[in-house]
């Protein structure tokens, strides 16, 4: 046989190798490549609920910041505000999340909303927990 006979023998085994292959390698993007570990990615302040309990109405900024330490967002069009989240991820399933929003009146503590509350907050009278839930004015 012929040199240039012999390469073109081979070609139908070629291509279906080549054919799996390319199967093989795209299989392994759009299922997952097993065996890969994904660590557990925690985002914000972790708050719990004791921490939560021990705030009480009427407390300074600088004692809530000293409890649940610095807030991971505080809103500069609202500084009354201040909003503690907490996000833990593997992958792109959320195991946990909460979120915990505390409102002041000028530096006093007045409102605690969220996934936590506190019990100093729940025996309020309810006109305390009116005037809590009405938002200030927008400027």
């Amino acid at each position: 046989m012929p040199p240039h006979q012999l390469k073109w023998k081979f070609y139908p085994m070629r291509m279906l190798l080549i054919a799996l292959a390319i199967t093989c390698i795209s299989a392994c993007g759009a299922l997952g490549f097993p065996g890969v570990y994904r660590i557990d990615v925690e985002q914000g302040n972790i708050v719990t609920q004791e921490m939560v309990d021990q705030l009480q109405p009427g407390m300074s900024k600088r004692q809530v910041r000293f409890i649940l330490g610095t807030p991971l967002i505080e809103d500069s069009f609202n500084r009354n505000r201040w909003d503690y989240t907490y996000s833990k991820r593997n992958g792109l399933d959320v195991l946990a999340e909460t979120d915990l929003s505390v409102i002041f009146e000028g530096d006093r503590l007045l409102d605690v909303r969220g996934d936590y509350t506190p019990a100093s907050f729940e025996n309020r009278s309810p006109d305390a927990a009116q005037a809590a839930s009405e938002e200030p004015a927008e400027s």
